[in-house]
């Protein structure tokens, strides 16, 4: 991943402390040029410079010293380190000092750095609009700094834009004056930043509509494509009051004067935390009342209440290095299920944290190339690969743990405290543990170094015994492996285990730390009939495997539903976990998962179907696919029939979300009433005799599609070029992957990399190729034909789960071997442990067909 060179961090003889930028650019000419002023501290006699530097052409350098004498050092731009290094012909005595450089590149289109957007005006006119990515490691793209989250420093802006378009940085707009000799253009001026990163720098040009409100004294704009403004408005209430209640649980005001939400027409990621100048994806932000969905509106809740977070966590105090990110996205991956709570509690998003986080962090960190939460960064190439599941949701489901075990308001002490001791400073994770540990009393280092320092998660094997009304639990960990073999490093984990009982299933009746491989626990007054539960509510990140007869005891309690949801979810999601580890069958799977047939909350179902989802790729070329398919539509019948096709009055709004992933998944198991009837409300919404909700639109399309051909293909074709709202195009082209006609299937692959889709979309319309089965070798195929185009195009997270999801689908080890081979001889810097995990996977898949294929061949015909 380093490279031939041996990376380093930068020297800290020298380190920054102001910067004065000048940008301007060239919106038509597709360039940009640049000077800045660095005022410098020398902290030791050197006689060399060195700072972050990557794709730009360095015209100018002088270094002047504490005393005003000048020199022209020679330079040297190392393309493979990213640095720009200063030998000077005098050293620098300790002190002040300033270097001044003057810079110039093309305005790309890569979504890093300094780099153009495409969009369309009002009156037609293709045009560009200029915006920044920086996190990780690109700030150096835009111009030459110190490019590390620990060398902070405060930055004076100044941009140049034309007269007709908006021009925004990370502060407020301190004066403005004309461009000498060009009256079209302006010069703007923004006023001082705080100390701050390089990277949560932003600066924006180009046409924007806005709309406005005030929050505990802060500005709050929401900027739009033009037209759209209302479409922020959304986005804007939320932030207006997410402000002031993470204000009052942080225990601090937002720092800054101003906070702008803007959607950027192509942008890589959902959003990003830039302080005071927030950007998003414009499906991450744009609500309209009609044609947002339910499920896209909560998520743009989400995704507001995530990114404001980071102005504590993150911008405030920041991560000292890039091995302690988490401490940036695990925690503000809490705090937006925190806010999201406060602004819509009928969401009952914390139920949905399971389904969301929980869930796929387990998966994910069940793989032997999984990672620690507070994994070793060595060089910045590998910093993309971890802004992952991880990081994010592992990252947040531990923090959701120790909530638990501290308690809410210790919990609350002990951030506000850490916040309090290291704002405008940088952190290791070890600063956030001492200081929950003194404002709660507890060993939070202890207990919570075991799960951010080793990779992976314990599984928790329970027995009981009874003693008249004393049920005594013995209960054991070892590291839960999705091959369910052991593991070599024996690790340990200190285990927050909890209890439940029949008697009180939403109470925690008992609390213990497994901190050995194996302990016994004594649980007084339990009736012979009582079930005993590990882990209600699934807050410990952790597995649970009980013996056969403790899952017998559960049964009547889930068909009941007297179990709440949570633990009817963790039981399913742990099943299947042993059963993909050869621990247990997919029969007994497929058993039990029939006992949900009248199951009706949305996290449950949410979790068998992805369960079964799981299946599919296993299945997908097998004579086992349609009776498969025929079992999934005889499960989900019964929850169909209740929900029907129309929202109700006064129906909740976990009900709301349910019914589209349960025709969404009909749809998939080509159930034909779902097709037929989905196809009717489609025609009848075109030919204006109906409304299809826009909750519908995804599995309509897809229904269209999977039963049509050229004319279909066309048709929706043409109703993407005609929508307005990315929303909508996102929708029909994520839906074109359904047709079951190979040729054109390769024409949704040709069209994915066309000039019509955006960017980071087209990653998401190769997926949906590849998720038919007659498109999953195609799209294979067209990746290894066009690997350098989209290798290119996309760096970093976007190109990962490009290729993972790609390959990770395969169920044979000659398939393994083909896919590792391919990606030996091309190598794909930043996507290195997702081309891993894939290669895991694939042989995960292999060795569970192989072991379950008779079994479950015999189950599913029966069950025709």
């Amino acid at each position: 991943m380093t490279g031939s060179v041996e990376f380093q961090r930068l020297p800290k003889t020298v380190v920054p402390r102001h910067y004065a930028l000048y940008l301007h650019p060239d919106l038509v000419g597709l360039t940009f040029t640049g000077h800045v002023i660095c005022d410098l501290e020398v902290k030791s006699q050197c006689s060399t410079i060195v700072c972050n530097s990557a794709e730009l052409e360095v015209t100018e350098v002088t270094v002047t010293d504490a005393n005003g004498v000048t020199q022209r050092p020679a330079v040297e731009l190392s393309a493979e380190l990213e640095t720009l290094t200063c030998r000077l012909q005098q050293p620098l005595a300790p002190g002040a000092a300033q270097m001044r450089l003057k810079f110039a590149a093309p305005l790309t289109d890569k979504m890093r750095g300094l780099y153009r957007c495409k969009y369309t005006s009002p009156s037609g006119e293709e045009r560009f609009a200029a915006a920044t990515q920086f996190e990780a490691t690109d700030a150096r793209r835009c111009f030459p700094c110190w490019d590390e989250p620990a060398l902070k420093a405060t930055f004076d802006i100044t941009l140049v834009a034309p007269r007709d378009r908006v021009a925004l940085s990370n502060m407020p707009v301190s004066r403005e004056e004309e461009y000498p000799g060009r009256p079209e253009l302006r010069v703007v001026h923004f006023a001082t930043t705080p100390i701050m990163s390089t990277y949560i720098i932003a600066c924006v040009v180009g046409e924007f509509d806005h709309i406005e409100t005030t929050s505990d004294n802060v500005c709050i704009r929401v900027y739009t494509p033009l037209g759209k403004g209302e479409m922020g408005r959304f986005a804007l209430d939320c932030a207006a009051k997410i402000l002031p209640y993470y204000k009052g649980y942080f225990g601090s005001a937002y720092p800054l004067p101003k906070l702008d939400l803007i959607a950027i027409p192509d942008f890589a990621s959902g959003a990003m935390e830039n302080w005071g100048l927030v950007t998003f994806r414009e499906t991450c932000i744009l609500v309209d009342p009609v044609n947002t969905s339910t499920a896209r509106r909560q998520f743009c809740a989400q995704v507001v209440g995530h990114e404001l977070a980071h102005m504590w966590f993150g911008n405030l105090v920041t991560m000292e290095w890039w091995t302690h990110l988490w401490l940036n996205e695990g925690y503000a991956e809490f705090a937006m299920y925190l806010s999201t709570d406060y602004l819509f509690p009928h969401y009952k998003i914390w139920m949905q944290f399971v389904s969301e986080c929980y869930m796929g962090a387990l998966a994910t960190d069940s793989l032997r190339t999984s990672h620690p939460i507070e994994v070793p960064v060595s060089n910045p190439s590998e910093v993309d690969e971890i802004f992952d599941g991880i990081s994010y949701d592992k990252g947040a489901c531990v923090i959701r743990m120790l909530h638990e075990f501290l308690g809410h308001e210790a919990f609350k002490r002990g951030m506000n405290l850490y916040l309090k001791r290291h704002q405008f400073g940088n952190t290791f994770t070890e600063d956030l543990w001492a200081a929950l540990e003194e404002s709660s009393g507890r060993p939070v280092r202890d207990v919570m170094s075991t799960w951010t320092r080793q990779t992976g998660y314990p599984v928790v094997r329970v027995s009981e015994r009874r003693e008249g009304t004393t049920r005594i639990i013995t209960a054991s960990q070892r590291r839960c492996l999705a091959d369910g073999k052991p593991d070599a490093d024996d690790q340990m984990w200190m285990v927050p285990l909890s209890f439940s009982s029949s008697q009180s299933p939403s109470e925690t009746i008992h609390k213990v730390i497994l901190s050995e491989r194996t302990t016994e626990v004594r649980l007084e007054n339990i009736g012979p009939d009582d079930w005993v539960k590990l882990n209600p509510g699934a807050v410990g990140f952790y597995r649970v495997q009980y013996p056969p007869e403790m899952l017998e005891q559960f049964k009547s309690a889930i068909a009941t539903k007297v179990m709440p949801a949570l633990d009817r979810n963790s039981l399913v999601d742990d099943l299947f976990a042993l059963v993909q580890a050869g621990d247990s069958s997919t029969v007994d799977f497929l058993r039990l998962a029939r006992s949900f047939v009248d199951e009706d909350e949305f996290t449950v179902w949410s979790c068998l179907l992805s369960s079964l989802r799981r299946l599919w790729p296993l299945l997908q070329h097998t004579e086992m696919l349609e009776p498969f398919h025929a079992y999934c539509r005889q499960l989900l019948r019964t929850i169909h029939k209740r929900l029907g096709w129309q929202q109700r009055e006064g129906e909740g709004h976990m009900t709301t979300l349910l019914r589209p992933m349960v025709i969404a998944h009909l749809v998939s198991f080509n159930d034909q009433p779902t097709l037929a009837e989905a196809e009717r409300l489609f025609r009848a919404h075109q030919e204006g005799t109906g409304t299809l909700h826009a909750d519908l639109r995804s599995a309509a399309y897809r229904a269209v599609l999977k039963r049509g051909g050229k004319a279909e293909f066309d048709m929706m074709l043409k109703l993407y070029r005609e929508a307005e709202m990315l929303e909508e195009k996102n929708r029909i082209a994520h839906a074109l992957g359904s047709i079951p006609d190979p040729e054109l299937l390769t024409s949704v692959l040709e069209f994915a990399l066309s000039d019509e889709v955006r960017a980071q979309e087209s990653v998401f319309v190769m997926i949906s190729v590849s998720a038919n089965r007659l498109g999953h070798e195609l799209t294979w195929d067209f990746y290894k034909r066009n690997c350098q185009i989209l290798c290119d195009r996309y760096k970093g997270r976007l190109l990962a789960q490009l290729v993972k999801s790609l390959t990770e689908d395969f169920t044979t080890e000659e398939r393994a071997l083909e896919v590792e081979q391919f990606f030996v001889e091309h190598p794909h810097p930043g996507a290195e442990r997702s081309i891993l995990q894939s290669l895991e996977t694939i042989r995960l898949n292999a060795a569970w067909l192989q072991r379950d294929r008779q079994a479950l061949s015999e189950y599913l015909a029966q069950c025709q």
